[in-house]
C-alpha cells in the first residue's frame, strides 16, 4: 500500500504539478503577457450565460473594446445565440472544454475530447475553428504542453487575475484590485458566469459594475481592450530580445526577492496603477556630506530613500530597439514621475522632516540632467555589494548590458545620489517638470544627437537602483 501510494505521488507530480509549475513561473508554451505599448486584453471565460453574457457584451459595445470569451463547451451548446453575438460583435472565441472540470483529473485522451467536441461546437455556430485555449483554473497537466493537433491550440492564462467570481469581494474593492494592474501588455482574467463549482451566482453582477468603471479610467489612460490573438501577433512582432531560461530564473528569483523586500521595509508607490518609482523614510546612516545647498547631510538625518521597480526596468529593457530608444523611455518616464514624487512627498507626514531625497545607482552624469549632485560611495561591503549587483541587473535589462559591462567595466562604479528636498519640491511639485531648469537642452535632447548623449550619461540607462539598502 505505502508503495502504492508513493507511485501515485510520483505520477501526479510529474503529470500535474511540475507542469503546472513550470507554466506558472516560466511561462513554458503558454502565452500569459503581452508587449504591447497602449493595449491590454480583456478575457472572461466559464460562459456564456444567459443573464450576464448580453449585459457584458452590451458593455464591451459602448465602450468599443475587444475581448476574448473562452467558452465552457455545454454553456455554448445551450446559448449558441450568444456565442454567435460574440463572434458577430468582433470578440475572439476561445476553448474552455466541455464541461468545467480541471485537466489534472482527467486522461490526456478525455482532455483532447473535451477540447474536439468544444471546437466542433464552436465551428458550427460561427463558422470558424478556435486557436486558442485557456484549461479550467488554469491547470495544465503533462499532455497539455504538447503541441497539440500540428500546433493548432495556443494555450492562454493570464497575467493578473482577481478573485472576481466571490461575490462578497464587491465592486469597490475588485474595481481598486483591476486598476492596480491596468497596464499595457496585461491579460485580466474575469468570469461571465457564477454558475461553476465555486463561484457565487450573483458574483458577475459584482464585475460587470467594476468593468465599467475600469473601461472609462482605461479610455482616459489611452488604454484600449484587444484581442488575444491580436496580443499574441503584437508580441511576435515586438523587437524583445530572448533571455535565456537561466538567466530568467535568477531574474524571477531575484524580482521575488525585491516583492518581499518591499513589503518588509514597507516602500510607497508612487504611481500604483503604472509601478516605476518607490519610496521610503528612513534615517541617513553615513559619512557627513555637504549638500548643495550648503546645508549638511549627518548621521541621523531623515532622508527620502528612492528605488526603481525593476520588473518594470526589465520589461523595458527587453522591449527596447536599441540603448537609446531604453535611454529615451527612462527619461520621459522620469519626468512623468518625479512631479508625482513631489506631490506624495509634499503630503506625506512621514516625509515632513526629511533633508534630502537619496538614492544609488551607478551613473556617470544623467541625474545631473534632473538636479542630483553624485557623490562617491565609500568603500566597503556595501559598495562592493551594490556594485556586483548593478552589473548584473545591467546585463538583464540593458540591450547592450553584457558588451557595456566588457567596454566600460572601469566607469560601472556606484554612486550616491543627493538632492535637497526643498530643491526637489520646488523644482517637481511646481511646475511639473525638470524643463524649466533644463530649457537650454530641450530640443538637443530631443534630437538623435541628444538622446544619444542622455544614453551616455545615464551609464546603465536604468536611473535610479532598484532595491540595495540605502548606506
Amino acid at each position: 500500500m505505502q508503495t502504492l501510494l508513493l507511485w501515485l505521488f510520483y505520477i501526479s507530480t510529474f503529470y500535474a504539478f511540475i507542469p503546472g509549475l513550470i507554466t506558472r513561473i516560466f511561462g513554458f508554451r503558454v502565452f500569459r503577457r503581452g508587449s504591447s505599448e497602449h493595449e491590454y486584453a480583456l478575457t472572461f471565460d466559464d460562459g456564456p450565460d444567459p443573464q450576464y453574457t448580453p449585459q457584458l457584451l452590451d458593455l464591451l459595445k459602448k465602450y468599443d473594446a475587444k475581448a476574448t470569451f473562452f467558452v465552457v463547451g455545454s454553456h455554448a451548446e445551450q446559448n449558441p445565440e450568444l456565442v454567435k453575438r460574440m463572434y458577430d460583435e468582433g470578440h475572439l472565441i476561445g476553448i474552455h472544454n466541455y464541461v468545467h472540470k480541471s485537466n489534472w483529473l482527467m486522461r490526456p485522451a478525455t482532455v483532447t475530447k473535451q477540447i474536439m467536441k468544444t471546437d466542433k461546437i464552436i465551428h458550427s455556430i460561427t463558422g470558424e475553428r478556435s486557436g486558442y485555449y485557456r484549461p479550467p483554473w488554469g491547470i495544465v497537466n503533462l499532455f497539455d504542453l504538447k503541441k497539440k493537433r500540428g500546433g493548432r491550440f495556443k494555450i492562454v492564462l493570464w497575467s493578473a487575475m482577481f478573485g472576481d467570481w466571490r461575490e462578497n469581494v464587491g465592486a469597490d474593492r475588485l474595481t481598486e484590485r483591476i486598476l492596480s494592474k491596468l497596464q499595457p501588455g496585461e491579460v485580466l482574467l474575469l468570469h461571465d458566469c457564477g454558475t461553476t463549482a465555486g463561484a457565487n451566482p450573483n458574483a458577475p453582477e459584482q464585475m460587470l459594475i467594476a468593468l465599467e468603471r475600469v473601461l472609462q479610467e482605461a479610455e482616459l489612460r489611452g488604454l484600449k481592450s484587444i484581442r488575444i490573438d491580436d496580443m499574441v501577433k503584437a508580441k511576435e512582432n515586438a523587437p524583445e530580445r530572448k533571455v535565456p531560461r537561466s538567466k530568467l530564473v535568477v531574474v524571477k528569483l531575484w524580482l521575488l526577492w525585491e516583492a518581499i523586500f518591499h513589503k518588509m521595509f514597507r516602500l510607497k508607490t508612487v504611481n500604483p496603477s503604472d509601478p516605476l518609482l518607490h519610496y521610503r523614510v528612513r534615517k541617513y546612516s553615513g559619512k557627513s556630506i555637504e549638500m548643495e545647498d550648503k546645508t549638511m547631510l549627518q548621521k541621523g538625518d531623515q532622508v527620502v530613500e528612492i528605488h526603481l521597480d525593476n520588473e518594470k526596468m526589465f520589461q523595458m529593457g527587453i522591449r527596447s530597439r536599441s540603448p537609446v530608444h531604453l535611454a529615451i523611455q527612462m527619461i520621459r518616464s522620469m519626468e512623468k514621475e518625479f512631479p508625482r514624487l513631489a506631490q506624495l512627498l509634499a503630503q506625506d507626514p512621514a516625509a515632513m522632516d526629511a533633508k534630502a531625497l537619496y538614492g544609488v545607482s551607478m551613473v556617470n552624469r544623467g541625474p545631473e540632467q534632473f538636479g542630483f549632485q553624485i557623490v562617491d560611495l565609500k568603500d566597503g561591503l556595501f559598495s562592493t555589494s551594490t556594485r556586483l549587483y548593478l552589473k548584473f541587473l545591467l546585463s538583464v535589462i540593458h540591450p547592450s548590458g553584457q558588451s557595456r559591462l566588457k567596454e566600460h567595466a572601469q566607469r560601472l562604479v556606484p554612486k550616491m545620489l543627493l538632492m535637497p528636498i526643498d530643491e526637489f519640491l520646488e523644482r517637481y511639485a511646481e511646475s511639473g517638470s525638470h524643463r524649466r531648469h533644463q530649457e537650454p537642452n530641450r530640443r538637443g535632447s530631443e534630437s538623435a544627437e541628444g538622446t544619444e548623449h542622455h544614453e551616455r550619461n545615464l551609464g546603465t540607462a536604468q536611473g535610479l537602483e532598484g532595491s540595495t539598502s540605502a548606506i
